[in-house]
């Protein structure tokens, strides 16, 4: 591994080192995968501080996405949706996050177009799957419990993109055109089964299998 970043008279922090910092990581996550890439190999190589990476970008899930020009990193989203409240309401935090960020301006276009960009650039869609997969999936699949936990958390993640898919891409009529309540009232429940899993009862308020009222 280079040690050139445990040497003494590293880079301090400045925009050219920032951008520096953004060009290694952005090379090492296309060559190397998203788990491969560590915040202190991308300081070695860059030749900077350790901490002024964690300054500038606060963890590998804030440099995945400043390396990536995303305005928004998913994965960052997901933690502070899931930090916001219990496991019963998520689903329509989810809902309500994905609409504010991907609908929005500034935040929405470097998403769409890095989502549009991976599914030609074999790499990059590589390294969007790896980086879902371990901070979307895994994160979601540690709350909730049972062995099948990473399955229902995968088909949370699936819900959650076919929307964005639907929504974004295809610009799908009418999801296009729903209000935030509509869309969080018509995807929420696929959510909330997701996360229940296959098999398991569903719980109502209203009695199932009610017979007609007798003349």
């Amino acid at each position: 591994m280079n040690n050139r970043g445990a040497q003494r008279g590293r880079r301090r922090g400045s925009p050219d080192t920032r951008a520096a910092i953004l060009d290694v990581a952005r090379r090492r996550f296309l060559e190397d995968g998203y788990h491969a890439v560590t915040l202190r190999s991308v300081a070695a190589e860059a030749e900077v501080d350790l901490a002024l990476i964690s300054y500038y970008f606060g963890s590998k899930k804030g440099l995945f996405g400043a390396a990536l020009a995303l305005g928004a990193n998913p994965a960052e989203l997901l933690a502070r949706a899931v930090e916001e409240g219990d496991l019963t309401t998520l689903p329509e935090r989810v809902v309500r996050q994905v609409l504010a960020v991907w609908d929005d301006p500034v935040t929405g276009p470097p998403l769409i177009a890095m989502l549009k960009t991976a599914i030609d650039d074999d790499s990059l869609g590589s390294l969007v799957k790896e980086a879902v997969e371990r901070e979307i999936v895994e994160r979601i699949a540690g709350l909730v419990p049972g062995r099948d936990a990473r399955q229902r958390a995968a088909a949370f993640t699936t819900v959650v993109a076919g929307l964005i898919t639907g929504r974004y891409l295809l610009r799908l009529e009418p999801i296009v055109s729903m209000t935030d309540d509509d869309v969080v009232r018509h995807v929420s429940p696929h959510l909330r089964l997701a996360l229940r899993g296959p098999g398991r009862p569903v719980r109502t308020t209203r009695p199932m299998g009610r017979t007609a009222p007798r003349p």
